[in-house]
């Protein structure tokens, strides 16, 4: 692992491509705009960090690292993402919170092992009916997006486990019971005149909810379910992995250098 978090970088130090067995990469927090073709030297890189930075357009090199299996894009300024991403077929968990996409990529549909999927805080209005197609997906978060309505797609896939469409623009929300997968909705801070319906034992976190109040962090949410999905590892079915539980998060894997 090689961390180089906030250390106000603003070119990509091309020794770093010596370590060519490097699996973790973390650069958050930096000046960084590009980077160079030499990355490609690190194919064995599964998790790479390049949040809170200035990239505007994904650099095309990390769609060769087909090792990749997490990618942090938060916080830039990206407005889309290109064709080639569709080459990270180990893809996992994408966070691209925090940017000025305007719509959702269709190329993210085409990541066919994509489980956990950070996309808010972007202005999108609605979700691309593609994304039914990932049915490997088990949380998608987007808080503080433009949704005027719940998006159709969704309804079509009961493999969802958590929803998050809070601080949205969302005045009417349809039923959820047919999701039988789901066990988490954050629906606050709408303009809702009604609270999702949803299947025995599916939380909600939301106005009208007859559950525990919102927590502070989502984090803390997904960790909760972490545990309830580890207390089930003897049965039969095995639990699918939430994001919080990743210590590969930048900014935690950052603290714990530190």
């Amino acid at each position: 692992m090689v961390d180089l978090s906030s250390m106000q970088l603003r070119r990509f130090p091309l020794k770093v491509c010596a370590f060519t067995e490097l699996i973790k990469l973390y650069l958050s927090d930096n000046n960084l705009n590009n980077l160079p073709p030499e990355l490609e030297l690190l194919q064995n890189l599964q998790i790479l960090a390049l949040d809170f930075n200035n990239f505007k357009v994904l650099p095309l090199v990390v769609c060769s690292l087909k090792q990749l299996s997490i990618l942090y894009l938060g916080n830039n300024r990206i407005q889309d993402l290109p064709q080639e991403l569709c080459y990270l077929k180990n893809l996992h968990t994408l966070w691209i919170e925090s940017n000025y996409l305007t719509n959702l990529p269709v190329v993210i549909c085409e990541l066919t092992l994509l489980k956990t999927l950070h996309i808010g805080c972007n202005p999108i209005p609605n979700l691309p009916k593609e994304l039914k197609k990932l049915t490997e997906l088990r949380s998608i978060w987007m808080s503080g997006s433009l949704l005027t309505q719940f998006p159709p797609v969704l309804l079509k896939m009961p493999f969802l486990e958590v929803i998050d469409v809070d601080r949205n623009g969302i005045r009417f929300f349809p039923s959820l019971v047919h999701l039988t997968g789901l066990k988490l909705v954050i629906y606050d801070h709408n303009p809702c005149r009604n609270a999702p319906k949803v299947a025995k034992g599916v939380r909600r976190v939301g106005r009208w909810s007859e559950e525990s109040p919102e927590p502070n962090k989502k984090f803390e949410v997904e960790a909760e379910l972490e545990k309830a999905s580890e207390s089930q590892e003897t049965q039969p079915a095995a639990p699918k992995e939430l994001p919080a539980q990743n210590s590969d998060n930048p900014q935690e894997a950052t603290s714990k250098l530190i």
